[in-house]
């Protein structure tokens, strides 16, 4: 199966093209460059390379989301437009692409992206270096009560991972959190395909019509307008 996969979910761009779970090309960018600008020739040089076309590729995946609304927006977005016409397509979590990244290591890993106001983007996996098992569902937290919530777990390794990876690190205190290599902290299109590889095998597809981003809290400019309504009550 040839899976072509996309994550903007966040400030770094990556794109993979997999034929089952063998890596066949993937282009990740940490440039600065806004991804509406990046994705189309990026993907287009892999395609190339790969010599793949579009009407080759049976599963289409993306990170859906929770991340930047803009970037998870331009993703989602862009496959859709790819696989118009009822192509398979699969979304996947962000936070458990990200954890994926660490399925080597034995322990709890914990997806921290930033989502401002002192809250991170965060789901709980425990990994036994082969499978990852989800311990809660992909919410906003503080970094309060996920160090809280971590406390549970003291008898086991923690590992962090995603762009909130520094900011967590700082913040919290548990002694069992140990150092995430940084080539593994940022979002990676091959782990987006495994994550959605295997809920394809489930049987958790769908098409172009009904991918959509999910997002975890709404847009910056939805909640400052709701609370000038508030104040002006």
């Amino acid at each position: 199966m040839k899976i072509l996969a996309v994550d903007t979910s966040a400030l770094t761009l990556s794109v993979a093209l997999t034929e089952d779970k063998k890596p066949v090309a993937q282009t990740t960018l940490n440039t600065g460059h806004t991804h509406s600008e990046t994705l189309l020739p990026t993907l287009e040089r892999l395609m190339d390379f790969a010599s793949w076309k579009v009407s080759d590729v049976d599963l289409f995946a993306v990170s859906e989301g929770p991340g930047s609304f803009t970037g998870v927006r331009i993703g989602v977005s862009f496959v859709k437009g790819l696989a118009f016409g009822g192509k398979t397509c699969v979304g996947v979590s962000t936070l458990e692409a990200l954890a994926y990244n660490m399925l080597g290591f034995k322990g709890i890993i914990s997806p921290v992206m930033d989502a401002r106001r002192g809250q991170f983007y965060n789901a709980l996996f425990e990994s036994d270096g082969k499978t990852l098992t989800r311990l809660c569902e992909d919410r906003a937290i503080s970094a309060e009560d996920l160090e809280k919530e971590l406390e549970k777990y003291s008898d086991k390794t923690v590992y962090l991972c995603g762009d909130g990876y520094e900011i967590a690190r700082k913040m919290l205190k548990n002694e069992n959190i140990e150092d995430t290599p940084e080539a593994l902290w940022k979002q990676n299109a091959y782990s987006v395909a495994m994550v959605a590889l295997k809920e394809y095998e489930k049987g958790n597809a769908t098409d172009d019509t009904a991918l959509a981003p999910k997002y975890l809290r709404l847009p910056q400019a939805e909640r400052e307008r709701l609370e000038r309504e508030q104040k002006g009550k």
